[in-house]
């Protein structure tokens, strides 16, 4: 992103103005699209860090489709984990759910609704953290940004994002195309920003 366009979204999030991307700017964000001040607060600190690990932040269209997308997944950075029940995953193989409970036990958590068993073990293993075990952490808003941006990369969502992809992008994080016209309005709206 470049100075000006940093500028302008910290305008509108009434952070000071001074073109650097930062702890402030990012919680001030996620502030503004939703999160409570704790959780803004948290991810924003985050967010600094992973989301230039993964290179998020290199360009304009990476962040605001990123932003987009998991804005959309955590209800605006409300949910940090599904509301449903996760019922709905038991026996799923694809997911990995081949034992009993493991639907609910392994239902959408972190910024980007991470699911499933294998996915809890892919990401957890990745990471260096125990979701298999532990699967409450990706819950944890620091754990599920981070979950976010490295599903984000592994998937080749950066690249997508730079042809403006939403649809392509929206099939490899949900599988489908629900929430797409919201994923849409988020865009819009991020775009506008910037």
């Amino acid at each position: 992103m470049n100075k000006d366009q940093i500028i302008k979204i910290q305008k509108i999030v009434g952070v000071n103005a001074d073109g650097v991307l930062g702890k402030d700017t990012l919680t001030a964000i996620f502030k503004k699209l939703g999160a409570n001040n704790i959780r803004a607060s948290e991810l924003g600190l985050a967010a600094n860090v992973h989301m230039r690990t993964y290179k998020i932040l290199d360009n304009v269209n990476r962040f605001v489709h990123f932003l987009a997308q998991v804005a959309h997944e955590s209800g605006n950075f409300i949910y940090m984990e599904e509301i449903a029940s996760g019922a709905a995953y038991e026996g799923r193989k694809d997911l990995g759910n081949v034992h009993s409970g493991d639907g609910k036990r392994y239902k959408g958590r972190g910024s980007i609704q991470l699911t499933g068993r294998a996915n809890y073990r892919k990401y957890g293993q990745a990471l260096g953290l125990d979701f298999e075990n532990h699967p409450d952490m990706v819950a944890y808003p620091s754990v599920g940004i981070l979950v976010a941006c490295k599903y984000w990369s592994d998937q080749g969502l950066n690249e997508l994002a730079d042809q403006n992809d939403i649809l392509s992008i929206t099939k490899k994080i949900n599988g489908g195309v629900n929430g797409l016209e919201d994923r849409k309005k988020h865009l819009a709206k991020l775009k506008g920003w910037v």
